[in-house]
């Protein structure tokens, strides 16, 4: 999910026919709104709400219809809240269940924004886009008859969205390639795979959470047990680099496969009783509905004592933030990288009754031992530095304008608030700087995560086995700038 500031043009980045997924998003608590006491009602500024209201119709250029007014007003209400608050139409609603569920009809391919155009970040293996060859930085140029300039990346991503089975014509612009590229394809069914694993070295295990979905944490137990079918494991990594969240009790489930029973998770504060919680290392907490089955029983034991390092970055929010968070709390694990994002709020969607919903901030989140890490970020235990990260500034929750103030830091977030723009535009700046850089460089292209060529992975390998850790990779190499928003 992308999110913009003043003063700057963020990249935004999405799995195509899922747009705006869960991104940062923390909890998935549907609730029907009740009927709360609640104060009178401004009858003054209501009185001026439908004199607006009264000159748009009778005056507006263009004839403009009552629900899209009272929509964007709606929303209006919202986004002026917090970067995080939003109101959702019944598409953009329906994204967003389908998204947390980790599956859904598309083409398969992970896109941005450039110059006007969508861009391909990567294609997802064995999905419609994959066996039809397109390709890392394509641009697409046009959607059946319809030029994609112009458009919002969440405009083109409705426009590729589909039933599976259905086709559409993408029409490509490739590097290199004087003659545009037209391929038709049919969508299909695509499953995102939320956690990846693999035994890096003998007796050394990796795995990668890249978002918090509905079934993120019983895959977790089938990667570990996988690992541990090849082995003992002498050390693991958790990686949660660029993982923007998703799901609460998916982050209480994951904290609770590494730590003791009824070890405390996270807890939050809000202004309602059902908003001031704590969730523990229990099935009551992370299993979502009764009647099912716990599947952290089926772990292997030795997971509960394996030495651990936690990878983190500026692009580890929300979920990624309270896993990591816990973990550091209890010293369960170490955690390395660079500061994470910093949101540390909840919301919670309240359908409308309608197929509309609002997702409303409702409480902040605090680490085990207190700690809330709103604008702040978890602070790793071993800075170990990105590559590229001279050159390249990420936005964070901080930078972001009306982000909510850390009640144990305002002084801090108060400046930080103040500092949003120029932060703003020194990463807009950067990732300038950073496209140019990597524009004809292949050697200074981003570094795919968990390869051999992963600085930060390595370090957290010599961290396991008790061996020097460098905090500076010995070659800065140039990446995009990316926001996980909300």
């Amino acid at each position: 999910m992308g999110s913009t500031t003043k003063g700057s043009r963020i990249r935004q980045t999405g799995l195509v026919l899922v747009g705006v997924i869960a991104g940062v998003l923390v909890s998935l608590n549907f609730q029907a709104i009740a009927q709360r006491d609640r104060s009178p009602l401004p009858i003054e500024e209501l009185r001026a709400f439908t004199e607006v209201f009264g000159a748009i119709k009778a005056n507006y250029v263009e004839p403009v219809e009552d629900k899209k007014l009272i929509s964007e007003a709606i929303n209006g209400m919202l986004t002026g809240l917090d970067p995080h608050s939003a109101y959702l139409d019944a598409d953009a609603f329906k994204e967003l269940q389908v998204g947390t569920q980790g599956q859904f009809g598309g083409l398969g391919i992970e896109v941005g924004m450039e110059d006007g155009f969508v861009k391909v970040v990567s294609p997802i293996e064995d999905t419609p886009a994959y066996r039809a060859g397109v390709k890392p930085n394509d641009l697409i140029i046009k959607l059946d008859e319809t030029p994609v300039k112009g458009m919002t990346l969440n405009d083109a991503v409705k426009k590729m969205r589909g039933k599976p089975n259905t086709n559409i014509t993408l029409t490509i612009s490739r590097k290199g390639d004087p003659q545009v590229i037209v391929i038709t394809l049919q969508r299909a069914i695509i499953r995102v795979q939320s956690v990846k694993s693999k035994v890096v070295e003998p007796g050394f295990g990796y795995v990668r959470v890249s978002q918090f979905q509905e079934a993120t944490a019983e895959n977790l137990v089938k990667a570990l047990d996988g690992l541990y079918k090849q082995g003992p494991l002498k050390g693991l990594v958790l990686d949660l680099r660029n993982d923007p969240g998703g799901l609460l009790y998916g982050a209480v489930a994951i904290s609770a496969t590494f730590l003791p029973q009824k070890a405390l998770v996270v807890s939050t504060d809000g202004r309602t009783e059902d908003a001031k919680r704590k969730y523990f290392a229990s099935p009551d907490d992370y299993l979502r509905g009764g009647g099912r089955d716990d599947f952290l029983r089926n772990l292997p034991a030795a997971v509960k004592n394996v030495p651990m390092v936690v990878l983190v970055n500026g692009g580890s929010a929300s979920a990624s933030e309270i896993v990591a968070g816990a973990l550091q709390d209890y010293k369960r694990a170490t955690v390395m990288g660079t500061q994470s994002f910093g949101k540390g709020s909840v919301q919670t969607i309240m359908p409308l009754g309608n197929s509309t919903a609002i997702k409303l901030t409702t409480a902040r989140y605090y680490t085990p031992n207190g700690r809330s890490i709103q604008a702040k970020g978890i602070t790793p235990d071993i800075i170990v530095e990105e590559p590229g990260a001279s050159t390249v500034a990420r936005l964070r929750e901080a930078d972001l304008t009306r982000h909510l103030i850390n009640p144990r830091d305002k002084q801090a977030a108060e400046k930080a608030e103040k500092e949003a723009g120029e932060a703003a535009d020194r990463a807009a700046a950067a990732a300038k700087a950073a496209k140019s850089a990597t524009a004809d460089d292949p050697s200074k292209k981003p570094i795919e995560l968990g390869s051999k060529d992963d600085f930060q992975l390595m370090q957290a390998l010599a961290h396991l086995k008790g061996e020097k850790v460098v905090g500076q990779p010995p070659k800065t190499v140039a990446a995009e700038t990316k926001t996980p928003g909300g």
